[in-house]
């Protein structure tokens, strides 16, 4: 995965009833504003502690991604294949190695500043695109969308798409061939063993 797409996933991941009632546009502008104020005002945060960013995380992100369906368009024809016990543990492994390259990334967010671009979303539609331009001291605005849909319980993230180039087809390709030679148990193994480190790591980068 490129570092533009490593840093942007951290975006990926506040009240429920907000996130309920609150169309595309407003979640996506809340979300990113709190990550970006944490940031500001911890320095510990921006410092890259991953106890931290992991509990950012867990408040500010995880909730509003759906993270089945991002995992099933990552993992591709593999999904088909894997049976319910395997999906369970794709889903959670897939969730952990997003969380685990957020709390690696924290520290980049430090002077960023967002803007979200007007879009047409219609009170009838359960897919959206909102489209954010992150700007940095000194470099060009970086454009990112986010694709969304409606579910039960409000809109959830499943994608994002940075400069043209999307997270979910990214890891599709290497997924893809993952399962072609090892299975779909193969893919699990890989991206637990991934995975590892975070659980053993300490609280800086």
């Amino acid at each position: 995965m490129t570092h533009l797409l490593r840093f942007f996933v951290a975006l990926l991941f506040p009240v429920l009833a907000f996130a309920q009632d609150a169309g595309p546009e407003a979640l996506v502008k809340k979300m990113t504003e709190e990550v970006l104020a944490a940031v500001k005002s911890d320095k510990d945060l921006a410092a890259g502690d991953k106890q931290k960013a992991i509990k950012l995380a867990e408040e500010k992100i995880l909730p509003h991604v759906d993270f089945e369906e991002a995992t099933r368009l990552a993992v591709g024809r593999g999904w088909k294949e894997a049976k319910p016990e395997q999906r369970k543990k794709l889903v959670d492994e897939f969730r952990n190695m997003l969380v685990r390259t957020y709390s690696n990334a924290i520290g980049t967010y430090e002077g960023q500043t967002m803007k979200v671009l007007p879009s047409r979303v219609k009170p009838t539609d359960d897919e959206a695109t909102v489209r954010n331009q992150f700007l940095r001291p000194g470099g060009k605005p970086v454009l990112v969308d986010y694709s969304m849909r409606k579910t039960d319980a409000g809109w959830k993230i499943y994608d994002i798409v940075v400069e043209g180039v999307s997270l979910v087809l990214t890891y599709r390709s290497e997924f893809d061939a993952v399962v072609k030679q090892e299975g779909v148990d193969g893919l699990i193994k890989r991206l637990t063993q991934k995975n590892t480190p975070a659980a053993v790591g300490g609280t800086k980068k």
